[in-house]
């Protein structure tokens, strides 16, 4: 009996397709080492530092340049650490970034599988909720009620912001699930009498998740660089809280941009790093969930 020898090719799925990407793309693989040793960096370091010490005012430090009496990047016009502001500020806006991305990831998810999946009168009147928040003055009425509430901390602005940026996503998860909803394995899951509920969570959204990660990573650089925005015009976080627009907000004179560098210039150099690893990361991701761009 003779035997032979068949190769076969086998074609990764899951999450060996992403390995695959990224080994393939190494650009992406840079990117993806580079932020996670600088999100390693950024986390560990504010846990071992006090932000009530690093905002510290001390006048005998003004402006002291990097490397004098100990403060690795220097001191603001209050004397407070730069080191310190760049490494709790990057924190800060990490973590801001991420939450809005996550709460506006989830109201979107959960609108664009409501509306697309019973669609009729259920996705006309959902839709029209969203046609009208999209045509707000979002900025405007975020500057209004930044002034307006008593005691602004950071919560109220991740709220606030989260109020708002959710409607591009659900708009977008909308219609995919509308082409999902119509499709043979949910009119299937209808016949066996599963819930709409389940069908939904469990059908369809597994089926949507490239689509909803991809759209996750790529809205995460965007919220950082809002945050930042924001606060750098005075609208965002307290001047009392570290953040990497507070320390950029620091070039509005002219003797601090041209002979003050080092108080800006590190936090424009890690915004700028961090949003171009993401945006790489992003890209790679969104060739995973498309088969026709992949690498390989």
């Amino acid at each position: 009996m003779k035997k032979t020898n068949k190769n076969i090719t086998s074609t990764p799925t899951g999450f060996g397709v992403i390995i695959r990407e990224f080994t393939k793309d190494k650009v992406a693989l840079t990117a993806l080492l580079i932020l996670t040793a600088l999100l390693l960096v950024i986390f560990i370091g504010s846990s071992l530092m006090s932000s009530e010490q690093v905002m510290k005012v001390s006048l005998m430090d003004i402006y002291l340049a990097p490397g004098v009496d100990g403060h690795i990047l220097g001191t603001d016009s209050g004397g407070s650490d730069i080191f310190g502001q760049l490494i709790i500020g990057a924190r800060n806006s990490i973590l801001i970034g991420f939450s809005i991305t996550i709460i506006t990831s989830f109201i979107g998810v959960m609108i664009g599988l409501i509306s697309g999946y019973y669609g009729g009168k259920v996705d006309g009147f959902l839709m029209r909720v969203v046609d009208f928040i999209m045509i707000l003055p979002v900025l405007m009425l975020i500057i209004v009620f930044v002034t307006v509430i008593k005691n602004y901390n950071i919560y109220h602005f991740i709220l606030i912001m989260s109020a708002f940026y959710w409607t591009g996503k659900a708009r977008l998860f909308r219609t995919r699930v509308l082409s999902e909803a119509s499709l043979d394995y949910v009119n299937a899951s209808k016949t066996l009498g599963s819930s709409d509920f389940m069908i939904m969570i469990r059908e369809i959204l597994p089926n949507i998740s490239s689509l909803v990660i991809v759209n996750l990573t790529l809205n995460f650089a965007g919220n950082i660089g809002i945050e930042t925005s924001l606060t750098y015009l005075g609208f965002g976080l307290p001047s009392t809280v570290p953040s990497l627009g507070t320390l950029i907000a620091n070039a509005r004179t002219e003797d601090v941009l041209v002979n003050k560098t080092w108080v800006w210039l590190p936090a424009a150099i890690l915004i700028l790093v961090m949003m171009l690893c993401i945006n790489y990361i992003g890209q790679a991701f969104q060739r995973v969930a498309d088969s026709k761009q992949r690498l390989g």
